[in-house]
């Protein structure tokens, strides 16, 4: 037996434990992943002749990060726990159990498709606020973005869950929280890979070569949605939800979602992008 197969068995989620109140590696690594998205996304102020300014993306991040945390937990709500919040209301939003006295629970349940929308809600609504250009901002983060995932889904992993489904490939792993205690897929590191480590390394390679505005960020939510979508495969479904669509489940479908819209917005840049470059070409020969 390899030893690697009992690692997520021997990691303590816990990175500050106090009686039934704990602070888990998770919520460090969120702070990495926005902290390595900023320090990114501030590189290419520094060396790029960009229009944004560092006040103005400093002001953006508390925004951006609003976004996350408010559409994170609602597109859980929504979309992976539905009929269990609706009758536990509370439990939205408060981290606490009164069942049998008064019990931290921390807030448990965050979807990356939620957290998604809630940026781009709150990007549309700040873009609005300070005369933003919103697929500039777009394709600015776009580069940046998929390596904060990194860290997230290495929380996932330290946590011991979103484990994979049943294998017998030698890289599989046991998860504490797995009932069954199977060999599974390490799911969490395919996904910090892919999704993290891959896709940042396309988009930021490109940053400077595609265009019109736009078509960086639709770049994204396509490449995300492939690489999710194939990931998924390998992931366990989830308990209280299986496989929603035939043979796919939800983190499927929502990725399906991301794809056609990544696809519209580029099908509606490109014919733009066409039309400004005429125009340049246009102007250039009517100047004397």
């Amino acid at each position: 037996m390899h030893g690697w197969t009992h690692i997520p068995e021997h990691l303590n989620p816990d990175l500050f434990r106090f009686g039934s109140f704990q602070i888990r590696y998770y919520g460090l690594m969120y702070l990495l992943a926005f902290a390595a998205v900023y320090l990114l996304v501030t590189y290419r102020l520094k060396h790029e002749n960009l229009e944004f300014n560092k006040e103005l993306i400093q002001t953006y991040f508390i925004w951006a990060i609003l976004g996350v945390l408010i559409g994170g937990r609602l597109g859980y709500v929504i979309f992976y726990d539905w009929h269990y919040f609706i009758t536990h209301p509370l439990q939205i939003i408060l981290p606490f159990d009164f069942k049998g006295g008064f019990h931290y629970t921390g807030i448990s349940g965050m979807s990356y498709h939620g957290g998604v929308l809630g940026v781009v809600v709150g990007t549309l609504i700040f873009c609005k606020k300070y005369r933003v250009n919103f697929w500039r901002l777009a394709d600015l983060l776009s580069s940046a973005i998929p390596l904060g995932y990194t860290f997230g889904r290495i929380g996932n992993f330290v946590n011991g869950e979103l484990y994979g489904r049943v294998t017998t490939v030698p890289w599989g792993m046991y998860f504490p929280l797995d009932p069954t205690h199977q060999l599974r897929h390490p799911s969490q590191l395919y996904e910090a890979l892919f999704e993290g480590i891959f896709l940042f390394c396309i988009l930021w390679s490109l940053k400077k070569k595609v265009r019109p505005d736009g078509s960086l960020f639709s770049l994204y939510l396509m490449g995300y949605g492939v690489v999710r979508f194939i990931i998924e495969f390998f992931r366990q479904p989830d308990p209280q939800l299986g496989f929603v669509l035939g043979p796919f489940t939800m983190g499927q479908v929502l990725c399906f979602g991301m794809i056609l819209a990544g696809l519209g917005i580029l099908l509606i840049k490109i014919p733009e992008g066409r039309l400004e470059t005429n125009d340049k070409q246009a102007r250039k020969k009517k100047m004397p």
